[in-house]
């Protein structure tokens, strides 16, 4: 029975069922939920079952998962971020399109197909998948990493680059266009798409949110987060661009929200579930006939596209003067296409540019790199000469602390040691796994975790814990920590350390509990120590210590009522000696005044 056949409620079963016996099991052999989602979608598939006769039933559903993933994305990227990746999107992203596609449209040129049909197919192939290399990164921890950020500036080029792609495909259409919107008028309604949305989400949703959340709604907030979401896709869609970029110019918008963590775990449930839907989806359109009757020559095109653009990508990155590890991981990313070639062949198709068995192959190429990518991936480790890391299960079963520290570096380590050596039962994660590994050959008990996500918090035990202790060395990732606890669990107290001033005082301006800069008391204990050293006594070294803290703490209290520039007479603590003599007269070795004394100890001092 086909799934046309089918009623909603049967189809929902049938596609949960797959992918319930399909992802578990593809995990086992340690092929990835991608390839298990991908499998599942090709045995219930018309070429397979058939319990689904036409995976457009699934596929328009299923795209709202890359738009609900592209949103999430957006919220972890701040506007300020986005622009400081600029070099990478138009750097990479735009080298990648162009070498790419020129060196891909060669092979069917070779098998004889027309110019326009060459070109367009390499253009189509030179596109990759977000959600999957997405997908991939997240699975292995990786989305922050710098290989994932420089993947993920080359999709966001990609999906900008689809509209004159399209236009292209027009242009070289052998029929006559059919009378339409000019241009100019195209152009304008992506200006003023992109605008709405940056417009909107940076003056209205903000108090949008912030008037909801008074009426202590919980449903209505979800609601909310859901409209925002699809409205950004769909007006972006209305001007003609991606709806995935619609989403994350929104998510962009919404990244430096106090709502931005409600939001997030607002989405994330439909999203995981969405996207499952669109790689079944993917497995659906797979055609085993055209496969079938072309595999030679489908076999021999995929191994030169996957070998044609994992090599120009590593080129491109080393070109850009990138370590070879990061242009290896990069570059075997992006060796698959990915769904926006669809869209591609069937405007083609449309237009008469590509004859229908031609892009018939294309596409079951563009699927079939789709699914071998995760496979892929894993040579990373291989072909970069380093050795994988083993894989740590997030298990926080028995974290039973009354403190939760946060990062176990340097600074985690010693600050740590002061509460188990006082008895204190202490709850430690750390998202590096060759550091927990490390801990634990010296006999401590570190939690793998990444201390940025709620899921992780709250496994932890920041619903119960007296104490959280923010001891990493990344800046960004303790503001998230901050927001995430001081929204979570607002009776917990919070400790963080402080990467420089500025740093400290976003931090009290956030409401944190204690703060300190990394480098302050070493500094100040250095700097005891070099005063000591000149000769002065430690009496005098411990006055001026305590006067360099007094002075310290003035500023940091100016500074948060008045601004950063607040309190530079601060800065220097003593004034300049007096030009006069040292001794009395008839009193040897009597000094005159303190400020001269303190220039012969050693004591003047000049910096805050």
């Amino acid at each position: 029975m086909h799934g046309d056949g089918f009623g909603l409620f049967e189809q929902v079963l049938v596609l949960l069922g797959a992918a319930v016996v399909a992802v578990p099991l593809a995990k086992r052999a340690r092929l990835g939920s991608i390839v298990g989602y991908l499998l599942a979608g090709i045995a219930i598939g018309p070429q397979a079952l058939g319990l689904f006769h036409d995976p457009g039933t699934v596929s328009h559903l299923a795209e709202l998962g890359i738009v609900f993933f592209l949103f999430l994305i957006g919220l972890e990227m701040k506007p300020s971020r986005l622009w400081q990746m600029r070099g990478d999107i138009l750097g990479l992203g735009g080298a990648q399109m162009l070498v790419t596609s020129a060196a891909l449209m060669w092979v069917p040129l070779a098998f004889g197909r027309p110019f326009e049909a060459s070109l367009v197919a390499g253009l189509g192939l030179a596109l990759s998948s977000t959600a999957i290399l997405m997908q991939i990164l997240e699975e292995r921890g990786e989305v922050r990493s710098p290989h994932g950020r420089r993947a993920f500036a080359v999709a966001i080029f990609q999906d900008v680059v689809i509209v004159p792609i399209l236009a292209l495909v027009a242009f070289l259409s052998p029929r006559p266009a059919a009378a339409g919107e000019p241009f100019w008028l195209s152009a304008l309604l992506i200006v003023g798409a992109i605008a709405a949305v940056v417009l909107i989400g940076r003056y209205l949703l903000n108090p949008m949110f912030r008037a909801l959340a008074r009426s202590g709604a919980r449903e209505i907030m979800t609601a909310a987060a859901l409209l925002v979401v699809l409205g950004s896709a769909t007006l972006m869609m209305l001007a003609g661009l991606s709806m995935a970029m619609g989403a994350f110019l929104a998510g962009v918008f919404l990244a430096e929200s106090n709502f931005r963590h409600q939001i997030e775990a607002d989405v994330e449930p439909f999203r995981g579930i969405l996207m499952g839907l669109f790689f079944l989806s993917v497995g659906m359109a797979l055609d085993l006939q055209v496969i079938a009757e072309a595999y030679w020559r489908i076999g021999l095109a995929l191994a030169m596209l996957v070998l044609l653009k994992a090599t120009t990508m590593y080129a491109i990155m080393r070109l850009f003067r990138h370590d070879r590890e990061e242009s290896v991981k990069v570059a075997l990313l992006m060796a698959q296409s990915g769904e926006l070639g669809f869209v591609v062949y069937a405007a083609a198709v449309s237009a008469g540019v590509i004859r229908p068995d031609h892009a018939s192959i294309l596409v079951a190429m563009v699927v079939l790199s789709m699914a071998l990518n995760p496979l892929l991936y894993r040579l990373a480790p291989i072909l970069a000469r380093r050795r994988a890391p083993v894989p740590i299960v997030e298990d926080f079963s028995d974290a039973r602390g009354s403190v939760l520290v946060i990062g176990f570096g340097r600074f985690g380590q010693v600050a740590s040691q002061c509460l188990l050596t006082n008895g204190y039962d202490v709850t430690i994660i750390d998202n590096d796994a060759e550091m927990v590994q490390s801990a634990g050959r010296f006999g401590f008990k570190v939690f793998y975790g990444d201390g940025t996500r709620l899921d992780v918090l709250r496994a932890a035990g920041g619903d119960r814990v007296r104490l959280v202790a923010v001891c990493v060395d990344d800046r960004d990732a303790a503001d998230r920590i901050v927001d995430i606890v001081r929204a979570a669990f607002p009776a917990c107290r919070v400790y963080v350390r402080a990467y420089d001033r500025g740093h400290s005082l976003e931090l009290l301006a956030k409401g944190v509990d204690f703060e300190i800069r990394e480098t302050y008391e070493s500094a100040i204990t250095f700097g005891r120590a070099l005063l000591i050293g000149l000769g002065a006594a430690e009496i005098v070294a411990d006055e001026v210590v305590a006067d360099v803290r007094h002075r310290d703490a003035e500023r940091l209290v100016l500074q948060q009522a008045q601004g950063f520039n607040a309190g530079a007479h601060l800065l220097h603590y003593r004034r300049t000696p007096a030009p006069e003599p040292l001794v009395q007269p008839g009193k040897a070795g009597r000094a005159l005044n303190p400020e001269a004394e303190d220039a012969l100890t050693g004591e003047t001092e000049y910096s805050g």
